[in-house]
């Protein structure tokens, strides 16, 4: 039987143009362009107020055990309040609750800024106030990743939303840092955690400006909260996907992004550099994950991005170890590259995933576990690669660290099937895979899922 075959560039899923619909799909909602601006400007001042604080520390110390000292402050929060920061979130209304949380965040921003511009910074205030951040922090994400649902009126628009998310994450990761170098070198760190402090009324006026209607789906506060909180347990550690996933982004977090916590090290003291150094050496991690974001944004679902888990997991462990092993900071820049755009392809390919398979209800715990394995590991990798390159330097520690991710990366590919088999009834269940009903659709489904 002969088959019609239109021409390639007909075909109403290609071309440029299908590419930019999909990828700015999410902004056709107009409470998540209210939520896509002010945010975009609000994490623009908290990289800037990131690169400030390490470099705020190593000028006052040049450790690598201080630097991760005070990184592992602003995160153990995370790892303590993760899963009841996520049972709150199934229980509040997101949207006021935003507010309030980024107002505490305005006025740990202004604490920081006072302290510093008053002559008065020590690590000892840095801790303190990173700890308070951190704390914030634990709430704040999980809030902020569940709240997307609710912007979202077209909710075959999610995957693109999250991968939009991680867009405007890392526009500002590239942005803030630069602009955050010249702040330093011309007026000092103090006036980068000012213009982060300024910057959470954007965020504030977006959410209040947004016309969110109930979910219906938030239960009341109760005082017994451990039922909710070994559900929640028991959801991530029994089902076979959101155990693999969420062991692989603990994994990647524990021995791999403790290479950020280290940048200032190689910044001034490997690469012989200065604030500027380390501004073009965060932005080029930043830039790294602005084109994985971008490539992300641009899929046409969410079929195949367990495949696409481990790749960039791989990728990531590449790029830290060269980092580690570059001594010229073009090569530094480029390793930084690659290993930022594939830490946030897997950060975003398993956030969509696990929002994809996980029920309303069940959202905020979920995502509170995500973050946890995230940012919560984070701080115990952070002491660790501090008091390793104490000892054998900070090179080795990042090969040890980098080879380690790519040896899990290697272990998430074997079981890929499993995972495929076990994520493809939910799939058929909501619709986004339609039930196969031959041989021959079973060839063309999943020849399409693995191209996707």
């Amino acid at each position: 039987m002969e088959r019609n075959h239109q021409p390639l560039e007909k075909h109403p899923d290609q071309g440029i143009q299908a590419w930019l619909n999909r990828t700015v799909k999410a902004l056709r909602s107009r409470n998540y362009r209210l939520f896509f601006l002010g945010q975009i400007v609000s994490l623009c001042g908290t990289w800037m107020t990131n690169m400030a604080t390490g470099w705020l520390v190593y000028r006052l110390t040049g450790s690598a055990l201080m630097l991760g000292l005070v990184t592992c402050a602003g995160q153990i929060p995370m790892f303590v309040l993760g899963p009841f920061s996520g049972i709150l979130v199934d229980r509040v209304n997101k949207r006021r609750t935003l507010v309030l949380i980024q107002s505490l965040s305005m006025i740990q921003s202004f604490a920081l800024a006072a302290m510093t511009l008053s002559g008065h910074a020590s690590i000892a205030g840095l801790i303190i106030l990173n700890l308070i951040n951190g704390i914030i922090t634990a709430f704040d994400i999980p809030m902020r990743q569940s709240f997307v649902i609710e912007m979202i009126e077209d909710k075959a628009a999610l995957g693109n939303a999250i991968a939009l998310n991680s867009t405007m994450f890392n526009a500002a990761r590239f942005i803030g840092p630069a602009i955050g170098a010249l702040v330093i070198a011309a007026y000092g760190e103090g006036w980068c955690f000012f213009i982060d402090g300024c910057s959470f009324l954007a965020v504030i006026a977006a959410f209040l400006a947004m016309r969110i209607q109930p979910s219906g789906i938030a239960r009341p506060l109760r005082g017994n909260v451990l039922p909710d909180l070994m559900e929640g347990w028991r959801m991530v550690s029994r089902r076979g996907p959101i155990r693999r996933i969420i062991t692989l982004l603990a994994l990647t977090s524990l021995l791999g992004t403790p290479y950020a916590t280290l940048v200032p090290l190689f910044a001034g003291s490997i690469l012989k550099g200065g604030p500027h150094t380390l501004g073009l050496l965060m932005s080029s991690a930043g830039a790294g994950a602005l084109v994985g974001a971008g490539w992300l944004a641009g899929r046409r679902s969410v079929l195949g991005l367990g495949a696409v888990i481990p790749t960039a997991v791989a990728v990531f462990g590449i790029g830290v170890i060269g980092f580690a092993l570059s001594r010229q900071i073009w090569l530094s820049m480029l390793f930084l590259f690659i290993g930022g755009g594939g830490l946030m392809i897997q950060m975003a390919s398993s956030n969509t995933i696990l929002q994809t398979i996980v029920d309303n209800n069940q959202r905020g715990r979920i995502m509170s576990f995500y973050m946890m394995a995230f940012m919560g590991t984070a701080p115990i990798g952070s002491l660790m690669a501090g008091w390793i390159s104490e000892r054998f330097g900070a090179p080795l520690t990042l090969v040890i660290g980098g080879a380690v991710c790519m040896g899990g990366a290697a272990h998430f590919f074997l079981g890929l099937e499993q995972l495929r088999e076990a994520i493809r009834p939910i799939y058929r269940r909501i619709g986004i895979l339609p039930e196969i009903e031959s041989g021959e659709d079973a060839a063309s489904q999943l020849a399409f899922e693995a191209r996707d």
